[in-house]
């Protein structure tokens, strides 16, 4: 039985007033992740392009590509590092706030997490294994320890992703008695959502990263600095952008059609449809106000016929959803405005990538020579962080208000006493100063290079570095 199905048929609940604690849980949940899934991206990307310039750099001898993989790869040891703080004060956030979460769920939810423990020790070792590795180790076995950090960021992000699609579809349970009784965990791990969800968070962590590093280099080929170093630099992480993009359009129009058929509620809202009906059309902007849509530009049967295929299929509106679980007015806006925002932004990165494509045919050795083309791409990073923003908006928002679909709503799972507020502003402050330290830390490595260089420094441990040139031959 889907998740739909089982919501058709389930009875509405008493009205419950909200306790104290929910609005300072959720935006203290809502911040700490949204921070977090900034972070995600180069965990997952940033290592892969360090290993693509760091490939070529051996392969052919390019000094510059080295020179870029042994930068990037400090810059992602320093994201690790902001990434693993902010990653674990989320994991105590869901016994601090969610306790009921982790009580009744924790044996089924708690099983991805404990995958991604693992994944997360692995990457911390090869992360510093690569990282002093340069200058220490021969040349084509300090490449293969970096390998693994790319893969332990995979697999770790996969974990977290399968707990989050575990939410919204879950799956590998038996309860009776409102109590778990048996737990399948290779169903927990690979459930419903996950694989769709997975290469959304796959491809848009190589989107992010992309547009982020390509922009880096826009930004110093603006300010004159032409060199070969900046043209490769930016190359390789437009390049890798460029060629998750359409892919990713693709994954997230196929993952449209699962909420559909899975999550009605959530659909609802991405369509700002009150009512159940045939031939509805796309919505671009507009509001629901006191049920009823106004302000929105409507193209005709577009949302039907991208639903189903066709223009008499028939979406179910909110109004088929128990009131008591029904997601209200503003609910519903936020959940349509964030997809929006996630479209219009992919669609803006496209129309980007689409003219870089036609700059390449047209005037290869001119690609990055024009202005107005570098100020766009310089921009784009920002606008792909709106877009993962945008939806991870509309996955968390768009469940609400479930905290596991079916099984356990938001304002059950909350922690009853104590003041939240404290707590959220102590993070908050953290946040702030952790996210200004790593800032700070990046623009003094960027500012130590452009002055002095990437040379090596001298460590009072491990073995002597391999003498030789940039490629790492030994003498």
């Amino acid at each position: 039985m889907t998740t739909a199905e089982s919501l058709a048929h389930l009875p509405a609940l008493a009205a419950a007033a909200e306790p104290a604690q929910l609005l300072p849980a959720r935006e203290q949940m809502a911040f700490t992740l949204g921070f977090h899934i900034i972070l995600v991206p180069f965990g997952i990307a940033l290592t892969t392009l360090m290993l693509i310039a760091h490939h070529r750099g051996l392969r052919k001898g390019d000094a510059e590509a080295l020179l870029l993989a042994r930068r990037w790869s400090k810059a992602a040891a320093v994201l690790f590092a902001v990434g693993a703080i902010t990653g674990t004060v989320l994991s105590f956030e869901l016994g601090i706030l969610w306790p009921r979460l982790m009580r009744d769920y924790g044996s089924a939810f708690g099983f991805p997490f404990a995958i991604e423990g693992l994944f997360f020790f692995l990457e911390a070792i090869f992360v510093s294994l690569y990282i002093y590795g340069w200058g220490r180790m021969r040349p084509w076995a300090h490449f293969w320890t970096g390998v693994p950090v790319c893969l332990a960021g995979i697999g770790g992000t996969a974990s977290v992703v399968a707990a989050n699609a575990w939410m919204n579809q879950p799956g590998g349970i038996t309860v009776e008695h409102g109590k778990v009784v048996a737990v399948r965990p290779a169903e927990v791990f690979f459930n419903g959502a996950f694989w769709l969800e997975f290469w959304h968070m796959f491809l848009a962590a190589y989107i992010v990263a992309g547009f982020v590093v390509a922009g880096v280099y826009a930004v110093g080929m603006l300010r004159g600095r032409r060199d070969r170093y900046h043209r490769v630099g930016f190359l390789t992480g437009f390049v890798t952008a460029a060629c998750a993009l359409p892919l990713q359009i693709l994954v997230g129009d196929t993952i449209a059609r699962q909420v559909f058929d899975d999550e009605p509620a959530k659909f609802a809202s991405i369509e700002l449809l009150p009512v159940t009906g045939s031939h509805v059309p796309e919505t671009l902007g507009g509001a629901l106000v006191d049920g009823k849509v106004r302000y929105g530009i409507k193209v005709p049967d577009m949302a039907s016929l991208l639903a189903g295929f066709k223009p008499s299929t028939t979406i179910r509106g909110l109004e088929a959803v128990p009131a008591d679980v029904r997601p209200d007015d503003a609910q519903a806006n936020i959940v349509h405005w964030a997809f929006d925002v996630m479209v219009g932004t992919s669609f803006l990165m496209l129309a980007v990538v689409l003219w870089f494509g036609w700059l390449w045919w047209r005037r290869r050795s001119q690609l990055t020579a024009g202005r107005w083309f570098l100020r766009v791409a310089s921009v784009c990073g920002l606008v792909a962080v709106v877009c993962l923003e945008s939806g991870w908006v509309v996955t968390e928002v768009g469940r609400q208000p479930w905290i596991v679909v079916g099984h356990l709503l938001t304002r059950d799972a909350v922690a009853t006493k104590g003041d939240l507020w404290p707590f959220f502003g102590a993070v908050l402050l953290i946040y702030l100063v952790v996210g200004a330290a790593a800032l700070w830390v990046l623009r003094s490595m960027t500012r130590r290079w452009r002055q002095q260089g990437d040379e090596a420094v001298s460590v009072p441990y491990g073995p002597e570095r391999f003498a030789g040139t940039s490629t790492g031959k030994a003498s």
